[in-house]
């Protein structure tokens, strides 16, 4: 019997893929556990996703690690998840590393611990150079913030003299984002049955193919990873224009 990724089209592969992870809480309390349990058991769903992504040659991942708002829970929980990103980064250097990924970090950095701060941009140095694919991590990340921190960047350039009012558009817009080195997303999805974006890459996600799961994120497998991209080659995207004009290309 023919595997989902024996059906994946390696021509028709989406270029970024970002992933909302959610569902660790109702997961662990589903087991009469604490939410900072479902956390923990999160780190293999993380590795499921992005082993699947390298595996098929998908060259940018993005994951939804910390929310801005996610500094509201409770403290023993923002504890908990500070400390768990910290043990990951570590423990998944080396595999990282190896796998030619190369890591970055787009958010507020510096509410982060500095520990946690140090050993991201220690990553980030030592993967600089690799090729193989782009594993992005958003943290203390909130699209909001990051569209008004670009509305100010660009109006001081404005007042300053640095630039016209002829010359916003688009690109440059994007270009005063943290994903301004990144393709805009293709694919994004989200687990745990909610269907809502989250203040996640607002502007990114303006024509990506949206799927959400009812699976809880621990429980996130490869497989579930392949059949989003599956689903996503039998989408007709279209960009504003209709099935017709495609079909002149």
């Amino acid at each position: 019997m023919e595997s989902i990724k024996e059906k994946i089209n390696p021509d028709h592969l989406p270029q970024h893929v970002a992933i909302i992870m959610d569902g660790n809480g109702r997961w662990a309390k589903s087991r009469g556990k604490e939410r900072t349990f479902g956390h923990k058991h999160a780190i293999q769903a993380v590795r499921n996703a992005v082993n699947a992504c390298n595996e098929i040659n998908i060259p940018y991942l993005t994951l939804y690690t910390f929310s801005s708002e996610n500094w509201n829970r409770p403290d023993e929980e923002v504890n908990t998840l500070m400390s768990l990103i910290s043990e990951t980064l570590l423990l998944e250097a080396e595999e990282i590393f190896s796998k030619g990924l190369r890591m970055h970090i787009i958010g507020d950095i510096e509410k982060l611990p500095q520990l946690v701060q140090d050993q991201m941009n220690q990553l980030v140095e030592i993967t600089k150079n690799n090729d193989r694919g782009n594993l992005i991590l958003a943290l203390s990340y909130g699209s909001q913030k990051e569209i008004l921190g670009a509305v100010k960047q660009i109006g001081n350039k404005l007042k300053n003299g640095e630039i016209t009012e002829d010359d916003i558009n688009e690109e440059l817009f994007e270009n005063h984002l943290y994903t301004k080195d990144f393709p805009p997303v293709d694919l994004l999805i989200r687990t745990s049955g909610e269907v809502r974006i989250s203040n996640f890459l607002l502007w990114q996600i303006a024509y990506a193919e949206l799927q959400f799961l009812d699976i809880l994120w621990p429980d996130f497998g490869v497989e579930d990873f392949f059949q989003c991209i599956y689903n996503y080659q039998s989408k007709e995207r279209r960009f504003g224009k209709i099935s017709e004009q495609l079909d002149e290309k």
